[in-house]
């Protein structure tokens, strides 16, 4: 199915910073989950996932984050932030424009990132939260101490963005970039040339060099946030728990972060928890491994559900 399948017609939406560009799916009474896609990657990450969680009783949303596909920038002198505040900000203002006052939130990499940060700075908005790779809110702070080398190896965009080469690179070739960490973060993942393509449009975004290059940058201390998300950031700085219900997931195949038993990550999750190890799945772990992704959306749900039984007993 996801050989050829591209998730369309997209709809708009638009929020006080953006013009986002969103695919939907499901029915509009149902409980609404937003499935948030990283770098380098796009919605279709979420091709399988989407159909069998419309199948579930979910209203499914799956947008394009800023600075990919045709989502927009509304101003030409908003600056091109990829900084964490401004994407959970996204993610909240997004559910505003469509009218959603509480959702699920489910994502991995840069969408999972979103997924935490609005889970911890918003928890009233949000039902529960499915994240890859746990407890995403980068410790900016921390940024300078290195991690053992051969993590460092796998993060070397990282350190390449942080050069204006690398921006020339990004700029230049960024399905090429794509194809080398798609393959470094998900070595048994069989992709083909079409999933790379068909991701590769969301890189003709006009911002997407300014976005990407920025959201690097930043968290590692090389260039400022935006001013309009200090206050966020500062929040953010104090690694603010996750108190609704989450699933996390480690995929057994990730090339870059090694698989866990959550336990590392324990002290984030306030709420009711469960963590799961995906096998053979890699970094893009919705399009490697669709129904394990799916399973943990439907399980958040139950969790949810449970737990606000139990609250009206004690009550």
């Amino acid at each position: 199915m996801s050989e050829r399948h591209v998730l369309a017609p997209l709809r708009r939406a638009r929020t006080d910073v953006l013009d986002v560009a969103y695919y939907e799916t499901g029915s509009a009474g149902d409980d609404t989950v937003l499935l948030l896609h990283g770098f380098p990657y796009d919605i279709h990450s979420y091709v399988e996932v989407a159909p069998l969680l419309a199948d579930s009783g979910f209203r499914v949303v799956v947008p394009y984050l800023r600075g990919h596909g045709p989502t927009a920038f509304r101003y030409g002198s908003t600056p091109r932030s990829g900084q964490q505040a401004a994407l959970g900000a996204d993610v909240v203002a997004l559910m505003d424009a469509l009218g959603v006052e509480r959702a699920y939130l489910a994502g991995y990499d840069w969408g999972g990132r979103a997924a935490n940060v609005a889970a911890a700075l918003w928890p009233e908005r949000v039902l529960g939260l499915v994240s890859v790779n746990s407890y995403l809110v980068q410790d900016i702070g921390a940024a300078a101490e290195p991690l053992a080398p051969e993590l460092e190896a796998g993060f070397w965009y990282f350190y390449y963005f942080l050069t204006e080469r690398g921006r020339a690179g990004l700029a230049r070739d960024p399905q090429g970039v794509a194809r080398v960490i798609w393959k470094r973060n998900s070595p048994k993942w069989p992709f083909s040339e079409h999933d790379l393509e068909r991701a590769a449009t969301a890189f003709a975004n006009p911002d997407h060099t300014d976005v990407v290059v920025h959201s690097y940058r930043h968290r590692l201390g090389f260039a400022p946030g935006a001013e309009e998300y200090a206050g966020l950031e500062a929040r953010l700085a104090g690694l603010p728990a996750i108190t609704v219900p989450a699933v996390t997931l480690d995929g057994l195949a990730d090339g870059n972060f090694p698989a866990t038993d959550g336990s590392s990550t324990a002290r984030h999750f306030t709420g009711p928890r469960l963590h799961r190890q995906v096998a053979d799945a890699g970094h893009n772990l919705p399009q490697e491994r669709p129904g394990a992704f799916a399973a943990a959306v439907r399980d958040v749900r139950r969790l949810r559900q449970g737990n606000a039984g139990r609250d009206r007993l004690a009550g």
